[in-house]
């Protein structure tokens, strides 16, 4: 699958707000292709990229029930909260950065080259980012920052990340001008730990349920 990525001629604001002039003429990707092992909950989970000023800008809109935010702290396994995450492989010669947040803004990123696991049970070459360094990444988020019973009841949570190309480069090296190059990458929902756990891609991930399978990324193109 392949997504066009706008050019934006300046940043959006950091707001969340889906439908402001500045989102809204944005085309919006689903991330709907649940894996077999989900529950019969699936949320309806879409997304707006652009890129503007070196800088990816991802929103996240999610129609959810079930909602949860445990984690806290960066760096923890948000995966197992109410999670939206992006992967992103700009060059086919180099690993890829994982971008992935629970809904209350807490956030993990890892740069992973070789994703064989190890007798321990973790990739075999991968890199936890520095805190300081992912930090550079602005996030807004619609929920509280730690949601610690789970809200069973429908709602709408959003949350919007500012990926500057500097955290990009520290691993991948230079990027220059977005425009024109062509990513891999893939964007997911998921909710490891709640009571209706679930999985969903904007790319089919294939039988296995494993986020971090290269070969089933999809092309982001930017205008």
């Amino acid at each position: 699958m392949t997504h066009i990525i706008p050019h934006g001629d300046t940043a959006p604001p950091l707001d969340g707000n889906w439908d402001s002039d500045t989102w809204r003429p944005v085309t919006p990707l689903s991330i709907n292709h649940f894996h077999a092992r989900s529950s019969e909950h699936h949320p309806r989970v879409q997304a707006r990229l652009v890129h503007a000023n070196r800088a990816l800008h991802v929103l996240f809109r999610v129609h959810d029930r079930f909602v949860k935010a445990a984690c806290t702290r960066y760096g923890q396994m948000v995966c197992k909260d109410s999670c939206v995450e992006i992967f992103l492989q700009p060059k086919p010669d180099a690993g890829y950065l994982n971008f992935e947040v629970n809904c209350g803004g807490t956030m993990l990123v890892w740069y992973v080259r070789d994703t064989t696991l190890t007798a321990t049970g973790r990739f075999k070459d991968f890199t936890e980012v520095p805190a300081d360094l992912a930090g550079g990444v602005s996030i807004f988020h619609s929920m509280p920052a730690q949601v610690p019973q789970e809200i069973a009841e429908p709602l709408e949570w959003r949350v919007q990340l500012a990926i500057p190309a500097a955290v990009l480069e520290a691993f991948v090296g230079p990027l220059g001008d977005f425009s024109g190059q062509a990513w891999r990458g893939n964007l997911f929902k998921c909710a490891d730990a709640t009571s209706h756990p679930h999985w969903a891609s904007w790319n089919p991930i294939g039988e296995e349920l494993n986020f971090h399978r290269p070969e089933h990324f999809g092309t982001l193109r930017f205008e």
